[in-house]
């Protein structure tokens, strides 16, 4: 580890989102590699021609770079995950992309990098409106893309970790998937970076090759100078610069005990799911392609909680038809077989990510005409992909569930269009299930006020925490001045959570959760206490939460919720109930 540094106060610390659990020691590694500034220049009319062969070469080059990338991928760990690789590829191949700014450059006579740099502009003004997290960070690979190919129109050699030659831990503005993919373990110990969420996909490459990482510090590559010994807590998101002795003894007893536990969480994989007292609980996934079930068979997910269905529909020009979707969904079903399925209808707003239908600006997109009141506006998309649906329930279990429902009438509604998909598959003689179940997401305020009624229309509930909170909170929580007030221990939120649950206990309606809550292990005992038997989570989550869920008793569960319940204020909440599982579970907390 690098000596301290006089000129960095001992333990000066950061604070970020720690996104791939774990502790790493070592010395920073300064990557100096600023976001390329793209500057509109005129052209003059006889070199446009020449400027749009420009743009091009560098596309091509992009793709070569990225097939190099994808070629000398050998990690096991990593396989699975190709597909980010190849949709970065297909990306350099989409007219959005390419034809767009050839379009730009040569209508308004400006240079590639101005040209491109508005296409990206477009993309980044589009992502912005969507609400769902792990749907929004998807923009962070457009611009990871858009950074490439200015790299290569300015013929600068882009920095790369393949260089490393020691045991670093990497600083950087951000990390692109296929910098991530590069990463040797042996050498590159942690990583921390200015900008990202906790569903990029350079967190969800860095949890699967188990390295330390702290995303959104904001100015880390500010403060943070190359050889200063730095310590990593992905777990809390906490960087400390300049250890002293005692801090550094600290985290290194504490990168003992998480090394111990994750060598122990290796044996929970084939348990079942239950508490000391019997309950059994089921643990699925939430993926996004059938590419993502590799993840979720690794870790022996009991099915798919919840399947967004938007990735048929993003970065494209058309929609996709019947059959690309019955083929996307009926694998998805015959591999998690015989484990249910559970498919999210479209939950974007089409003027996002169906081109081909043009709708007018929305003043406020977030509350506008998206999710499931698209579809029944649009009812020839809805009815194509229901119809795709009813096909492949021929193939397993499967359920229909409908997003942002906020009433009665709603429900009802698209009851009436699965009815008509099935009656109309049916005059044409097409095999499906007798009974596909379809339930809601309780995500709306509204729709958690009327659980007891919507339990009456549906066979399921499942419920979507990172909506419901910001929306009974009235917070944004990808707005970093008011962030802090997502609270998932606010008493307004465990008490919808309750008369939700409560609800569907009443009508004898399975329950579900499906948002961020149900993958952290520091929930898992109310959620035991509010009566939920099926949470789906990331791969990752799922034997964490297993090995608190087989020292848990019931009676913990109903303790844990009823004492909260009676706290007025979430940071009570969230005090008591840390300390709670530090006297349960003294290992893991």
């Amino acid at each position: 580890m690098a000596s301290a540094r006089a000129d960095i106060p001992q333990d000066t610390l950061l604070v970020g989102i720690g996104t791939s659990p774990g502790v790493a020691i070592g010395e920073s590694f300064l990557l100096h590699r600023a976001r390329m500034c793209a500057i509109a220049v005129p052209i003059a009319a006889d070199a446009v021609d020449a400027e749009v062969s420009r743009f091009l070469t560098a596309i091509e080059r992009s793709k070569e770079q990225l097939n190099d990338v994808r070629s000398g991928v050998t990690d096991p760990r990593l396989l699975e995950h190709l597909y980010i690789i190849d949709t970065h590829l297909l990306i350099l191949e989409d007219a959005a992309l390419v034809d767009d700014t050839v379009k730009v450059i040569r209508a308004e006579q400006t240079n590639a990098e101005g040209a491109l740099q508005k296409t990206i502009h477009r993309f980044r003004s589009i992502f912005d409106d969507i609400e769902d997290e792990y749907l929004r960070e998807r923009c962070a690979d457009i611009e990871a893309i858009g950074d490439r190919i200015l790299y290569n129109l300015s013929g600068e050699e882009r920095p790369s970790l393949k260089s490393i030659d020691r045991e670093v831990i990497i600083v950087a503005h951000d990390l692109s998937p296929a910098d991530t993919m590069q990463i040797d373990r042996s050498r590159i110990i942690a990583f921390v970076t200015d900008v990202g969420g906790r569903t990029s996909h350079t967190s969800i490459l860095a949890r699967s090759l188990g390295v330390p990482a702290i995303v959104g510090l904001e100015s880390a590559t500010m403060h943070v100078p190359g050889g200063v010994p730095l310590i990593v807590d992905g777990t809390s998101g906490t960087l400390i610069l300049n250890p002293s002795a005692a801090t550094y003894r600290e985290y290194r007893e504490k990168q003992k005990a998480f090394e111990l536990q994750e060598h122990e969480l290796l044996g929970f994989r084939d348990l079942k799911a239950e508490t000391r007292d019997g309950h059994r609980i089921h643990l699925r996934c939430n993926i996004e392609t059938p590419q993502d079930l590799d993840g979720a068979l690794s870790q022996a997910a009991e099915g798919v909680g919840l399947l967004r269905s938007e990735f048929l529909f993003m970065g494209r020009e058309t929609s996709p038809d019947e059959d690309e979707q019955y083929q996307a969904y009926t694998e998805v079903i015959t591999s998690m077989a015989p484990e249910p399925v559970t498919i999210r209808t479209l939950d974007v707003g089409g003027d996002k990510f169906v081109p081909e239908i043009n709708l007018l600006d929305e003043a406020n997109p977030v509350m506008g005409l998206r999710a499931v009141r698209f579809s029944l506006k649009e009812r020839t998309l809805f009815h194509t992909q229901l119809r795709a649906i009813l096909r492949a329930s021929a193939h397993g279990a499967v359920q229909i569930m409908f997003p942002m429902i906020t009433g009665v009438a709603e429900v009802r509604e698209c009851r009436h269009c699965v009815e008509a998909a099935r009656l109309e598959l049916a005059a044409e003689g097409v095999p499906m299930a007798a009974h596909v179940p379809l339930g809601v997401m309780i995500e709306t305020p509204s729709a958690a006020l009327i659980a007891d009624l919507l339990a009456v229309e549906v066979d399921f509930f499942s419920i979507g925490t990172n909506d419901l909170i910001q929306y009974c909170l009235a917070v944004d929580r990808g707005n970093e001045h008011v962030a802090y007030l997502y609270e998932p221990l606010h008493p307004a939120v465990l008490r919808a959570l309750k008369a939700v649950c409560d609800a569907a206990q009443k009508r004898g309606i399975p329950v579900s959760m499906c948002g961020e809550m149900a993958g952290d292990p520091i929930y898992t005992p109310i959620l035991l206490g509010l009566g939920l038997r099926e949470l789906s989570m990331s791969p990752h989550g799922i034997p964490r939460v297993k090995q608190i869920l087989r020292q848990l008793t019931l009676a913990d569960g109903e303790r844990c919720l009823a004492t909260m319940l009676t706290m007025p204020t979430a940071t009570e909440v969230a005090r008591w109930l840390e300390n709670e599982m530090a006297r349960l579970f003294p290992k893991q907390f």
